[in-house]
């Protein structure tokens, strides 16, 4: 019989911040490949496919490594779930070739406010007036960053909300399966259902990677496994209300290594709309996680 593991809020902190930063590593590696800094620039399908094979070996491993038997998957919610997370994942990674990590990032962080929006109408949810307000702070935000004038809008930042729409849609069906499954399962299934999925988009753009080039899809998948074993864990030693804003540190992350590597500095209006989302973004986290408890997984790992 397994132990959850001991309560322990400053190992949850750390652990949810190792995930945000491996988060937003994983976004690094995939500006690399689409940009073509590692040798000729992956298709954005292609850098998906990575994440998820490499993903599914490390957590299929570690799942036969457990020996905890298979309980029956909804295999539909499973497939409709993987599917809007590869959706979303593809979006966010072929918008990193265009617009500064930060941004894409701090768009990105929309999903939750389309997560709401989709469960009034699919789950028949009441919305209070002050989620309503902070989902209105956080698109303000992001219409500050697609910077909606003739001179200086950016459609590949449309490719980062089409991702926060898919990833807001795959929270509608975390949501139903986190009260069936165990989450260790839910991860499998998503990264093989990925797999198969990403498998059978990237025969049409498919070539063949550099050494190189492996090496960085392999990056992707690991921490990217490892960052969703990371908040798994500190799920499990602290309630959602408590971890959930730690996340936030992957855009901060973002940041940092978008100005180390790429040299690329967030200008005011960027600083401003990031901002304007962060404040929308934890103001909804903390009105979900006094609502739901420690229940509400608040799954941006994607």
């Amino acid at each position: 019989m397994s132990r959850s593991p001991a309560p322990s809020a400053a190992k949850a902190a750390g652990l949810t911040l190792v995930a945000s930063a491996f988060i937003a590593g994983t976004t690094l590696f995939a500006k690399f490949l689409a940009t073509g800094a590692l040798g000729p620039p992956l298709p954005a399908l292609q850098i998906s496919h990575g994440r998820f094979l490499f993903a599914f070996l490390v957590i299929g491993g570690v799942f036969l490594w457990r020996g905890k038997p298979l309980e029956t998957p909804a295999f539909r919610m499973h497939f409709g779930r993987s599917l809007f997370g590869w959706a979303g994942i593809s979006l966010m990674f072929a918008s990193t070739a265009f617009i500064p990590l930060s941004d894409a990032t701090a768009i990105s962080f929309l999903n939750p406010v389309f997560g709401m929006v989709l469960a009034v109408f699919f789950l028949g949810e009441i919305v209070g007036r002050l989620r309503w307000v902070s989902a209105g702070i956080s698109l303000t935000g992001a219409v500050i960053l697609l910077r909606p004038t003739v001179s200086s809008f950016e459609p590949a930042a449309l490719l980062a909300l089409g991702a926060a729409l898919f990833f807001g849609a795959e929270l509608i069906l975390i949501k139903r399966l986190t009260n069936r499954e165990p989450a260790a399962q839910i991860l499998l299934m998503n990264n093989l259902l990925g797999l198969l999925i990403s498998t059978v988009a990237v025969s049409v753009v498919w070539q063949m990677p550099s050494a190189r080039q492996w090496v960085a899809l392999a990056a992707i998948g690991g921490l990217m496994a490892i960052a969703q074993m990371c908040f798994v864990n500190a799920m499990a030693r602290s309630d959602a209300s408590f971890v959930s804003p730690f996340l936030y540190f992957t855009l901060i992350f973002a940041a940092l290594y978008d100005a180390v590597v790429f040299g690329v500095l967030p200008g005011f209006i960027s600083l401003l709309g990031m901002g304007i989302i962060l404040a929308g973004a934890v103001l909804l986290a903390g009105r979900g996680a006094r609502d739901h408890g420690s229940k509400h997984l608040a799954s941006v790992i994607k």
